[in-house]
């Protein structure tokens, strides 16, 4: 998760949101914390992907698709994981989100990268719950958008690559209806340095970052809503983060690295989506 990005795929506002009309009739029901305005919401992803650019990243950009909605901006979730052999396509927690799998496939389809396996009813996961802390060791939240089958279906996927599967439960938090997935909590910055909001941490999963010898940013309780702990590393202590999080980024700057800010007002804190949700990672090097 903090190689070298070398290609990534993303979906543009003008492709996700469509128009101002489209999200005037959608954000409301898909429990969006505030209305995102179009023009701005294009502005800010332009930013975005500047910096990806800058950051050296093949951008790729995911097309319209009428089967999808303004969740589609999100790209990281539809896919469980992403392997030597292939994709893992996940399957969605969020009825409204079904379709995006789909979506994907057909992308991966014409860019020539296999279907490696994919998560089947009933299970669910969505790519938010996946976090490789090694080569051989993922770690994956058990929440109300990646379910027990979920789990099960994906630790048997990674088996045979003799990689090994943790699943890590998590709380209530808001409920069912709010978006807590394990990347919520953590990301990592370097093979061995992770941004952490420790109060919703599991205790076992922060004795096991310890363990491994992974040194922990804390996040601040005021800068969590704010998305503080959602951290795009672009290469080992290079990473992205949304802007108004200040305490975070210089923490961050203190433990060596290099933090790029962009404005995320109506890309990211409306959908409760950080960099890292706007961005499924096709190869690092």
């Amino acid at each position: 998760m903090v190689r070298p990005l070398r290609k990534v795929l993303v979906k543009r506002p003008e492709e996700a949101f469509e128009s101002q009309d489209r999200i005037d009739a959608q954000w409301r029901s898909l429990d969006y914390l505030v209305r995102p305005d179009f023009e701005r919401a294009v502005a800010e992803h332009q930013r975005f992907t500047s910096l990806l650019e800058a950051a050296g990243a093949e951008v790729a950009y995911l097309p319209a698709d009428g089967r999808t909605g303004l969740d589609s901006l999100y790209v990281h979730d539809p896919v469980a994981a992403v392997t030597g052999e292939g994709v893992i396509l996940g399957r969605m927690g969020k009825e409204a989100r079904m379709a995006e799998p789909e979506a994907l496939e057909a992308w991966y389809a014409e860019a020539g990268i296999p279907i490696a396996g994919r998560i089947e009813p009933p299970g669910s996961v969505e790519g938010g719950d996946v976090v490789w802390l090694k080569d051989d060791l993922a770690v994956i939240g058990l929440t109300y958008r990646t379910n027990g089958e979920g789990i099960r279906q994906f630790q048997a996927l990674m088996q045979p690559r003799s990689i090994d599967v943790v699943a890590v439960p998590m709380v209530h938090w808001d409920g069912p209806g709010a978006v807590l997935h394990l990347m919520s909590v953590i990301s990592m910055l370097d093979a061995d340095l992770a941004a952490v909001y420790e109060r919703l941490l599991p205790i076992p999963f922060r004795e096991m970052l310890v363990a491994l010898g992974i040194d922990l940013v804390p996040v601040p309780d005021e800068e969590y809503d704010s998305l503080g702990c959602n951290v795009l590393s672009t290469s080992p202590r290079r990473v992205l983060v949304r802007s108004g999080n200040p305490v975070t980024a210089d923490r961050m700057w203190k433990a060596g690295c290099a933090v790029e800010e962009f404005d995320g007002d109506h890309i990211c804190y409306a959908g409760s989506g950080g960099p890292t949700c706007l961005t499924r990672p096709v190869l690092r090097s």
